[in-house]
């Protein structure tokens, strides 16, 4: 299964620009602990960063720096990491672990956002996989016990 099947494609954006409060009033609108930082072109959306709530907390607020003063661009760290849509999940997964990271925007071919995936949301498909496996261990020994009394 690619990962683009699974991704999450409401994606909540910010562009570079933004001051850090306002990021926050966002993540706490729409009730995400993250934020894809992207460039507008061509009418579409290229991801250059991630702001998450844990950043904010540890770079600004822990840091003991004024929020009113930076904005989401002064924060975002490091390169980007992101997925193809065409990614399988395990690939995904590899790839994640290797970067450290734990949620990865989605991309097409041209590099340009369509949706991005969290451990959660692959903790939530492993745990769903499972539990179909666990009905089958189920419902072959319910088979078993109906055709042999």
């Amino acid at each position: 299964m690619a990962i683009g099947e699974i991704c999450n494609r409401e994606v909540v954006i910010a562009e570079s620009g933004l001051p850090v409060p306002e990021a926050a009033r966002l993540m706490r609108q729409h009730h995400v602990g993250t934020l894809v930082v992207v460039e507008q072109a061509e009418g579409r959306r290229r991801p250059v960063g991630i702001v998450t709530d844990r950043d904010i907390a540890i770079e600004v607020v822990a840091a003991g720096v004024g929020p009113d003063s930076l904005t989401v661009g002064d924060i975002t760290a490091g390169e980007l990491a992101t997925v193809r849509e065409s990614e399988g999940i395990f690939e995904t997964v590899r790839y994640m672990r290797s970067r450290g990271v734990r949620r990865v925007p989605v991309v097409d071919n041209g590099g340009w956002l369509v949706g991005i995936v969290t451990l959660d949301d692959l903790l939530e498909l492993l745990a769903e996989e499972l539990s179909e496996m666990a009905s089958l261990i189920s419902r072959g020994r319910q088979r078993e016990a109906a055709t042999r009394k």
